[in-house]
């Protein structure tokens, strides 16, 4: 499973790329720290997964779903530090699939991308949780 992440920290980029490269038959195709790199590497890249902040320089990770809706359809993780519900019902609404705070819920990252690649998640027919 191809898997991108955009999120603005290089450290936080590494994290998560600690995270998810831990789950066996993730393969990481490209990383980017804001939104004009984000949006042109998943519309170049095609990743099957997007791990989305929504803070990032050039706008935010809500303008990032707005670039690339109707052009791709990767399956769309937003980890967060600001975890408000305003910014959840946009993202949704926008296209995003989970929505987890990074301070609570980094850990959940790793359990959907391991339930995805045993079937349950496939196609985009999941369940949006909070």
């Amino acid at each position: 499973m191809k898997l991108f992440i955009a999120d603005d920290s290089e450290m936080m980029r590494e994290r998560i790329r600690e995270l998810v490269l831990a789950v066996e038959g993730i393969e990481l195709v490209g990383e980017a720290g804001d939104v004009r790199a984000s949006i042109k590497g998943i519309m170049d890249l095609k990743p099957d997964v997007v791990i989305l902040d929504i803070r990032m320089p050039g706008g935010s990770g809500l303008d990032v779903l707005r670039g690339v809706k109707g052009h791709t359809t990767p399956l769309i993780i937003v980890l967060t530090n600001y975890p408000f519900p305003e910014y959840k019902e946009i993202a949704i609404k926008l296209g995003a699939d989970y929505f987890f705070d990074k301070s609570k819920e980094f850990d959940e990252v790793q359990r959907i991308l391991g339930r995805m690649l045993q079937g349950k998640e496939a196609g985009k027919t999941v369940i949006r949780e909070s």
